[in-house]
C-alpha cells in the first residue's frame, strides 16, 4: 500500500517461524476493558508527528485526535496511553489537565460535553516504548510492533477504526514506509528527513505503524498490484525469491473471501528481530525467517498467514480481544488452505495434524477453553494456542462437517458482509447458520461458547 519512492516499503516484521501461525503472539494483547468501553468515544482520525531518537530508544511526539462523542460526558475522556508522559494537552485549543491511570490517560474536561459533539484533543508527549516501537541495538533500523499505544495515545480496542496522517522525522540516510500511502518525503536543514503517510481507510490502531532503516529493496508489478520488499541483509533477487508467492497468495485469499484486496500495493520487510506482524497493506518478518524461506521454499506459511490478515484481522476485525480467534484462528486456517492450494493436500493435512495434537495437549492438561473468551487479560501460551491452533482446527472441522461448497459460501458471506467492520462470534455463527443445516448448530456453538 505504500508508494515505493526512495525504497519506501513498510511496517512490522516477522519471525523465523515457518509454520502457518506464530506460536507466541504479542503479550501486549492484554486488556479486555479498553478505553472506549469505559468512555464511549468514536475516534475518527489521528494526526501524528513523531521524532524517534535512535541513540536513546525514545520518542517525542505530537498528536491531534479527532473524535465524536457517542454519549454525554461529564468530566473526562479516557484514552489508551502506555508509558507515555504528557507534556501538554489542549481540547479544541483550550489547555486541559491529564491524569495517568495505569495504561490509560484521563483527559479532564473543563465542562460537560454532549453526545454527537466533535472534539479535537492535542497531546504533546515523550516516552521510551517497551515493545511497541523497536530500536535494534545496531541503530540501523526501527519499526513498530502491535502496541501502538506505546508510541502514540489513542484507542487500542481492535473494534475501533480510524484514519491517520503520520509524519516521522528520521536520519537522512534512512528509507521508510508505513501502513498508509506516501504523501511526501522532504529533506530538513538538520540533515534529517521527514516522511508523511496518509491512511484514508479506517483501520484498527494495532495495524498502524512504520518501518525505517538502511534497506535494499525489490519492486515488481503483477498487472493488478505493486509489490515491495525490503531487507538489510538480502539483495533484490533474494527478496524476489522469498516473496515470490505473494501475488498468488493475495489472489487466492481474494477468491476465498469474495472481496478484493483493498489497496494498490502490498509491501513486506525483513528486519533484524521480530515476531510476525501484520499491518494494513504491510507485513514484517525477521531476516532469519527470510533466509529460511530461501533454503526451504515451502516454508511460506508465515508469509501466507500475514497475507490472510489483510482480510481476516485487518478488515474483518474482532470487536474485542475476547473474540481474537476471529483474527488469528482464521489467519492460521486460511494460511494452511493456501499451502493446500500451492503444494497439495498433504501440506494442509500436516498443519491440521499439528493443530490436533496441540488441542489434545490442552485437553489433557485441563487448559482447554471455548474460542470466545470471557476475559482476555495477560493470556498464557495455552490461551494463545486456543485462539490460534484450536481456532484453526475448529474451522477445519467445520469445513469437514459442511462440505466444500457450503463452507466456502459461508466464509465468503461472512467476509463480504463485514468487510471493513468489527465483528464478534455471533456474526460468524449467523453467517454459517445461513448456509449450514440446523443439525450443525450444536457443534458450532459448543466450540465457540462451550457446552450449554
Amino acid at each position: 500500500m505504500n508508494t515505493h519512492r526512495r525504497y519506501c516499503s513498510v511496517a512490522l516484521l516477522c519471525s523465523a517461524l515457518a509454520a502457518c501461525s506464530p506460536q507466541n503472539p504479542p503479550a501486549a494483547v492484554a486488556s479486555s476493558t479498553p478505553a472506549d468501553t469505559v468512555n464511549p468515544i468514536d475516534l475518527l482520525h489521528y494526526d501524528i508527528q513523531l521524532q524517534p531518537d535512535l541513540a536513546t530508544a525514545t520518542v517525542r511526539g505530537r498528536v491531534v485526535l479527532r473524535l465524536r462523542l457517542q454519549a454525554d460526558v461529564a468530566d473526562h475522556l479516557l484514552l489508551d496511553s502506555d508509558g507515555l508522559a504528557i507534556d501538554a494537552a489542549r481540547l479544541d485549543g483550550e489547555a486541559v489537565t491529564t491524569l495517568a491511570a495505569g495504561k490509560q490517560l484521563q483527559v479532564m474536561l473543563p465542562r460537560p460535553r454532549q453526545r454527537g459533539e466533535l472534539l479535537d484533543i492535542e497531546l504533546r508527549y515523550h516516552g521510551k516504548p517497551r515493545f511497541g516501537l523497536q530500536f535494534p541495538a545496531d541503530q540501523a533500523q526501527l519499526y513498530t510492533i502491535f502496541s501502538t499505544q506505546q508510541w502514540v495515545p489513542g484507542i487500542a480496542r481492535p473494534g475501533e477504526r480510524a484514519g491517520f496522517d503520520l509524519r516521522v522525522i528520521l536520519p537522512g540516510d534512512f528509507g521508510a514506509a508505513a501502513s498508509g500511502e506516501l504523501v511526501s518525503s522532504e529533506n530538513l536543514d538538520s540533515g534529517r528527513q521527514i516522511f508523511h503517510w496518509r491512511q484514508t481507510r479506517p483501520i484498527p490502531a494495532y495495524v498502524m505503524g512504520f518501518v525505517a532503516g538502511k534497506f535494499d529493496s525489490a519492486q515488481w508489478y503483477d498487472d493488478t498490484l505493486f509489490f515491495n520488499a525490503y531487507s538489510a541483509s538480502l539483495g533484490q533477487e533474494e527478496l524476489r525469491r522469498v516473496f515470490a508467492d505473494s501475488s498468488d497468495m493475495l489472489a487466492y485469499f481474494a477468491r476465498r473471501a469474495g472481496v478484493a484486496y483493498p489497496y494498490r500495493e502490498y509491501s513486506q520487510a525483513l528486519v533484524s528481530e521480530t515476531i510476525g506482524q501484520e499491518l494494513a497493506g504491510l507485513a514484517l518478518y525477521s531476516d532469519a525467517y527470510g533466509r529460511r524461506v530461501l533454503e526451504q521454499p515451502e516454508s511460506v506459511g508465515l508469509i501466507a498467514h500475514e497475507a490472510a490478515h489483510q482480510w481476516w484481522g485487518n478488515e474483518v476485525t474482532c470487536r474485542d480481544w475476547t473474540d481474537f480467534w476471529l483474527n488469528e484462528g482464521f489467519a492460521t486456517f486460511m494460511a494452511a488452505t493456501y499451502l493446500e492450494h500451492r503444494f497439495g493436500r498433504e501440506a494442509y493435512l500436516r498443519q491440521v495434524e499439528g493443530w490436533r495434537k496441540r488441542v489434545d495437549e490442552l485437553v489433557a492438561a485441563g487448559k482447554d477453553k471455548p474460542l470466545h473468551f470471557a476475559d482476555w487479560n495477560q493470556p498464557s501460551a495455552d490461551d494463545r494456542a486456543v485462539v490460534y491452533q484450536k481456532g484453526a482446527y475448529f474451522l477445519h472441522q467445520l469445513r469437514e462437517h459442511l462440505g466444500e461448497d457450503a463452507f466456502w459460501r459461508g466464509i465468503a458471506l461472512y467476509t463480504k458482509k463485514h468487510f471493513g467492520t468489527a465483528v464478534d462470534s455471533a456474526d460468524f455463527v449467523a453467517a454459517m447458520r445461513a448456509v449450514a443445516p440446523a443439525e450443525h448448530s450444536g457443534f458450532i456453538n459448543a466450540a465457540i461458547y462451550g457446552p450449554r
